[in-house]
């Protein structure tokens, strides 16, 4: 089990606004997401075209892969800035900045001319403000997860921090739906010329949305239970390196096996299907959709599952599992059947859901209270610089050295999974009992 005897007999109850706070988490992550999701679809059907045009299509293909990783790069910058903020001002006005951040930027790409009209300006600007949205989802994502699950009871913290994972599924469900009425409704000219705008334009709408949420939150007991003990840490970032290295090294290595994973079933399967099989943009958006769908429940399953069981033993042996699936996924779209590849996909992310629903206890729970937001923020930023930021990259090569096989990307999972095992073993079991006191023990 999770947590010891001791903290199962003091647990406290869910505050009253434990409910909002899970609210708020999913809610301004799914917006957040739907922001980043619509640029991952886009730099696989759009991007290529209208900003890096060329003769080659495989070089402008890897180009705008490439403007796709700075968005990863970038949350490094962003989890120093807001990590660092997160522990010593709090959670709540951290999270609204975040949110404005992202927000702009994305309404600001929708808005970008393209190469045909200004030239190399177009990428340029164009990967300056995917720079921007990767320094706010860097701060975001630490945030989110604290928001939930230090309202929530410390016991379960599987579940509650669930609520900030099932962001990026339902953001990229609401993206792949906006793009897949579009590319269903246009002609394939209207929606390279202006259609794909849309989607990013429609993003002021729900960030103004989840702005108005946020901006009514409280702040977190136990951050309020941080500042009535006067802990605060002076430097946070600098802590986290010096006293906190393995927990720093357990918690990013735990993250890159999902990231790639979910780089595979919502950016290059893309690529993969319509190039190489034949298959339409359609068929695949609408494989993503169902699979993203699923997702929305399996996630906080997955997360109140390890509150019950082992938390590292479940996602370890789902690491182990992934590395074995994805040849099998792969030899079943070779028939090219549209059912095949929405049954592979299905199950690609269900397995990511069993990595990523349990994920944010996991690399929460390795720092103290007082280190939780720039310690995870760090983890989390630093393993998408190896994981999530590189692998379409290294799919789109791997996929050109083998000539259009799968073989190598196979053989690339392999090794991701090997290395977020690695992450499990290095970890530490949940110390739910250390919330448990700071909170009876504080002043307040």
């Amino acid at each position: 089990m999770t947590s010891t005897n001791a903290a199962k007999a003091v647990t406290r109850k869910p505050p009253a606004g434990a409910l909002k706070a899970y609210v708020a988490s999913l809610t301004g992550t799914s917006l957040e997401y739907y922001d980043f999701a619509i640029y991952s679809v886009a730099s696989a059907l759009v991007f290529p075209k209208i900003f890096f045009p060329g003769n080659d299509e495989f070089v402008a293909l890897l180009l705008s892969f490439s403007a796709f990783a700075v968005g990863y790069l970038a949350r490094p910058i962003g989890g120093v800035i807001f990590g660092r903020l997160g522990d010593k001002i709090g959670r709540k006005y951290v999270l609204v900045f975040t949110l404005v951040l992202i927000g702009v930027a994305t309404v600001l790409i929708g808005a970008l001319p393209d190469y045909s009209v200004i030239g190399v300006a177009a990428p340029t600007i164009l990967v300056l403000l995917r720079l921007a949205q990767g320094i706010g989802v860097g701060g975001e994502w630490g945030g989110a997860v604290l928001l939930s699950s230090e309202f929530g009871d410390p016991n379960k913290r599987g579940f509650w921090s669930s609520a900030a994972q099932i962001g990026p599924p339902a953001g990229n469900l609401m993206a792949n739906g906006v793009l897949a009425i579009l590319a269903a409704s246009l002609s394939n000219e209207a929606f390279l010329s202006w259609g794909w705008r849309v989607a990013f334009l429609a993003s002021a709408l729900l960030v103004g949305f989840g702005l108005i949420i946020r901006l009514k939150l409280e702040e977190t007991p136990v951050f309020k239970a941080i500042q009535a003990h006067g802990e605060r840490p002076k430097a946070p970032i600098k802590e986290v390196f010096t006293t906190e290295p393995k927990a720093l090294v357990s918690a990013a290595l735990s993250r890159v096996c999902p990231d790639v994973l979910y780089a595979l079933f919502t950016v290059f399967v893309a690529v993969y299907a319509t190039k190489q099989l034949g298959m339409t943009t359609g068929n695949v958006l609408a494989a993503i959709l169902i699979g993203s769908a699923f997702q929305l429940f399996l996630i906080p399953l997955a997360g109140a599952l390890t509150d019950r069981f082992n938390r590292r033993l479940v996602y370890g042996v789902t690491a182990a599992v992934t590395a074995v699936y994805i040849p099998l996924f792969f030899l079943m779209i070779q028939g090219k059947s549209v059912v095949m590849l929405t049954i592979g996909t299905v199950i690609g992310l269900a397995l990511h859901a069993f990595m990523y629903g349990p994920q944010a206890a996991f690399i929460t729970e390795q720092f103290p209270a007082r280190l939780r937001y720039a310690g995870s923020s760090l983890a989390y930023t630093l393993a998408g610089v190896i994981g999530g930021a590189v692998a379409p990259i290294i799919f789109t090569a791997l996929y050109g050295a083998a000539s259009g096989g799968w073989y190598l990307i196979a053989g690339y999972l392999v090794l991701t999974a090997v290395v977020t095992i690695v992450g499990m073993v290095l970890g530490r079991d949940p110390k739910p009992e250390e919330d448990v006191r700071l909170l009876q023990e504080s002043p307040a």
